[in-house]
């Protein structure tokens, strides 16, 4: 059975957030820590991180960094659960402690201000997994999705503290509800159920290791039902990355709840928060769907990385890191490629870890439900954030995210030391080389290890194929912009091979111009990030003026619907869109939305137009934008059918049939010949129909018929 259906008008709320549901909650700038220049010689390299790392601690130890750990004293030796303990079928337990004797303090207005004495900061957290340079350069245009329960009324506020305090850039930042709807939010916690601290510490982790990905903050209406899967869900369709910091005990159902809410499209990360109570396996972390992680205890070092990590575990029994041998997951076949000891043959978590004791915990920033400020909070919901964000600064993750940490064990510190209790056989709750279950892999050592692909996490560029093209000597051409992406989040340089005798493309990859001579000529365009490159090809014809009576032109009126109304067209109501934030055009204004309701619904849009028996060819195209929230990676539920129809209304041929299958983050290019329809008046017929449940978007503009 697939989850609730969402609302159209937030329907694409990924898009949303980037153009008119971002919320800048604060910016900031101050000194940073000292890093690499770019044209350092490689020889200087180490010396260079060296110095970086020793000022970190010295500054650190003094108190004067962005934040540290408080000096130990009985007070502040033990942590108390933000949520229940207590792990029970049928509730989830968010998985935040905070530290004893840490008393909330309210925030500096001052840039690079967060109070000494409650926790590292964004710099050591970045410092300790290699993650400096990567921070401060990769992330935009990436979203990281944390679903949370209840509402914190503060998130926002809060959060623009946090950043600002630590000297991060300001936040692009949405809060939705568990279908992904801005409002009803839910109620707030009850004040011993404190989810208020879970989700500050969950935002700000995101934002201390990938400052420049937007966060979409999830909040299930409570933690007993099955609001916490369905806001998965959502999250899967708002975002490339999603943090779970919550879980529960395993049961009989999970293998059903693994392909109902944590099976998504090839790429999307879902990071899930190990447990606090120390050796013992919960469910979703045991889902071999997930990246489940671990928790340890992080502290600086006088060693060539600076900073040495144990497997967290401060009462034996009760509290630290969880891992254990799933009792109903199969064991995936990245981890019985490792060839562990018998004695478990099921799934075992964890794959990963990073720094979860509250005794070495994290500062984070909270105002709601009782909290008066900064506090030093840890547990594995730390962890799982800033794995979910350090996944979001590689950018490349494969088909199975986890399988991409098995196959690249080199880009991780292996934890050899410390356990969560004791079991049979010892590898599922002791540290040693190589795997283990408390730390999975180990923890992340820079990003190389959290792509898809060859070890060294090689930087991929894209560029999407526009479509054949076709234009008339002496006809100056609509621009065509080319665009692309770079799996390191660099900008792009475009240049072009092939194109017809009049035109030019431009370093941002905008090709213009009037072409000069008829022809048809492959047209190879290349974006180059200066380190890694890409290329499509298409096919460019270039016609003479036409002949034979015909006069070369364009046929279809209001083809880019900037009249702001349907006409000539024909549509079904509310078709004709301005709402540039939940569905931004193509170009100009407005464009045609079909669906997205997420009900049982039918859309049409249609235009009736004579095509001259003169001309020699007629040449229909359209752009396409497609988003949905069904989670299918195999069956078409919602469906887009373009066809020709004659002056009776009788179908002469389908052209294309798209459904929730060819959902894009942009838009595609379509093209049709309809030569076969010269001298004829046809109907060009869009038919948008949704299922009864969750919604798919079918967003059409600049419509063309040009005819020679």
């Amino acid at each position: 059975m697939r989850i609730s259906s969402r609302l159209r008008a937030l329907a694409c709320l990924a898009t949303a957030a980037a153009v008119s549901g971002a919320l800048s909650v604060g910016a900031a700038s101050g000194a940073t820590s000292p890093g690499t220049s770019a044209a350092a010689p490689a020889a200087n390299a180490a010396a260079v991180t060296a110095n970086v790392t020793a000022n970190l601690i010295s500054t650190e130890a003094t108190g004067s960094a962005h934040a540290s750990q408080p000096a130990v004293t009985g007070e502040n030796q033990g942590s108390s659960h933000a949520c229940s303990a207590v792990i029970v079928v049928g509730h989830q337990s968010c998985f935040a402690l905070k530290r004893n004797g840490v008393r909330p303090t309210a925030a500096s207005a001052s840039p690079d201000a967060i109070p000494s004495g409650v926790g590292y900061g964004p710099s050591q957290l970045q410092s300790a997994y290699n993650l400096t340079s990567a921070s401060a350069a990769n992330g935009a245009g990436r979203t990281i999705a944390i679903v949370d329960a209840y509402d914190d009324a503060n998130a926002a506020s809060d959060l623009a503290a946090y950043r600002s305090a630590a000297g991060l850039p300001a936040a692009n930042f949405t809060k939705v509800n568990q279908n992904g709807q801005t409002s009803p939010l839910p109620s707030a916690p009850p004040s011993g159920d404190d989810w208020t601290v879970e989700e500050s510490l969950d935002l700000d982790m995101a934002s201390a290791i990938c400052p420049l990905c937007k966060i979409v903050l999830v909040e299930a209406n409570d933690d007993s039902s099955d609001g916490l899967y369905v806001a998965q869900t959502a999250a899967a369709s708002l975002a490339g990355y999603i943090s779970n910091s919550w879980g529960g005990s395993e049961s009989s159902t999970e293998t059903s709840q693994d392909s109902q809410y944590f099976t998504h499209a090839s790429g999307i990360v879902t990071t899930v928060s190990a447990g606090d109570s120390d050796y013992g396996a919960s469910y979703p972390a045991t889902s071999p769907n997930v990246v489940s992680v671990g928790g340890t205890n992080l502290k600086t070092s006088s060693n060539s990385r600076g900073w040495t990590e144990s497997v967290w575990n401060t009462t034996p029994g009760s509290e630290g890191t969880g891992s254990g041998c799933s009792a109903y997951e199969a064991q995936p076949a990245w981890q019985t490629a490792l060839n562990l000891p018998s004695g478990c043959s099921k799934r075992v978590d964890n794959d990963v870890a990073a720094d979860a004791d509250p005794a070495t915990g994290v500062a984070v920033y909270d105002t709601s439900n009782g909290n008066s400020g900064w506090q030093e909070v840890g547990g594995t919901s730390a962890s799982s954030p800033m794995v979910a964000a350090m996944f979001a600064l590689a950018g490349n993750a494969g088909a199975t995210p986890a399988q991409d940490i098995y196959q690249h064990t080199s880009n991780f510190n292996d934890v050899t030391s410390g356990n969560d209790g004791t079991c049979t056989p010892s590898y599922v709750c002791t540290a040693g080389t190589g795997y283990d279950g408390p730390t999975g892999i180990g923890t992340p050592n820079g990003i190389a290890g959290l792509s898809t692909g060859g070890s060294g996490g090689t930087e991929t560029v894209s560029v999407t194929n526009p479509g054949n093209q076709s234009s008339t000597v002496g006809t100056a051409i609509s621009t065509l912009q080319i665009s692309g992406t770079d799996s390191a989040s660099k900008a792009l340089t475009y240049s072009a091979t092939g194109l017809p005798a009049g035109l030019s493309i431009s370093s941002s990859g905008a090709v213009t111009g009037t072409p000069s001579a008829a022809g048809s000529s492959t047209v190879t365009v290349t974006a180059s990030s200066g380190s890694a490159s890409g290329s499509t090809s298409f096919t460019w014809t270039v016609s003479s003026s036409g002949g034979g009576g015909c006069t070369a032109a364009q046929l279809l009126g209001n083809s880019g619907f900037e009249t702001g109304s349907a006409s000539p067209w024909a549509t079904s109501a509310s078709v004709v869109n301005s709402d540039t934030a939940s569905e931004p055009s193509h170009s100009g204004s407005y464009d045609a939305w079909l669906d997205g309701y997420g009900t049982a619904h039918t859309d049409t849009l249609a235009q009736s137009v004579s095509i001259p028996a003169t001309c020699t060819s007629a040449d229909f195209s359209f752009w396409l934008h497609v988003d949905t929230a069904e989670t299918s990676t195999t069956k078409a539920y919602d469906t887009l059918q373009v066809q020709v129809l004659n002056s009776a209304g009788s179908v002469l041929g389908t052209l294309a049939t798209y459904s929730n299958l060819n959902a894009n983050s942009g838009y595609t290019q379509h093209s049709f010949s309809l030569a076969s329809y010269l001298g004829q008046n046809v109907t060009l017929k869009f038919t948008g129909s949704e299922d009864y449940e969750l919604q798919t978007s079918f967003v059409i503009d600049d419509t063309a018929l040009n005819v020679r």
